[in-house]
């Protein structure tokens, strides 16, 4: 498998795993929590797997960014969290960070 398959994995499940700390309500809730952990622990194994091959900058950048930003899409989308021209600056410039990074990388790999 790619290691940008991984670390596309590696995304979605750290995604799911934050968006679960929501409903979590402090951990006081079992399938959230039990939600929280899996999702996280499948993040970080897959994130694991990627850095086999995927420089360990250019991993994390991509991972935490798109994570961040795809996380704040879920708050707003699914929780109702508000969306203005401050946080879509502040996505958009973490994305083009990302983009960047992926640029100067020396290339797929």
């Amino acid at each position: 498998m790619n290691p940008y398959s991984f670390l596309a994995i590696a995304i979605i499940s750290e995604v799911f795993g934050s968006s679960m700390l929501k409903v979590s309500n402090g951990f006081k809730k079992l399938l959230p929590s039990i939600s929280v952990v899996l999702g996280m622990g499948l993040a970080f194994y897959c994130l694991s797997i990627s850095l086999k091959t995927i420089p360990l900058g250019t991993a994390y950048a991509i991972w935490s960014g798109i994570g961040t930003a795809l996380t704040a899409l879920v708050g707003v989308i699914v929780y109702k969290e508000s969306f203005n021209l401050k946080k879509f600056s502040g996505l958009a410039l973490i994305i083009g960070g990302v983009v960047v990074l992926k640029l100067t990388s020396g290339g797929s790999h």
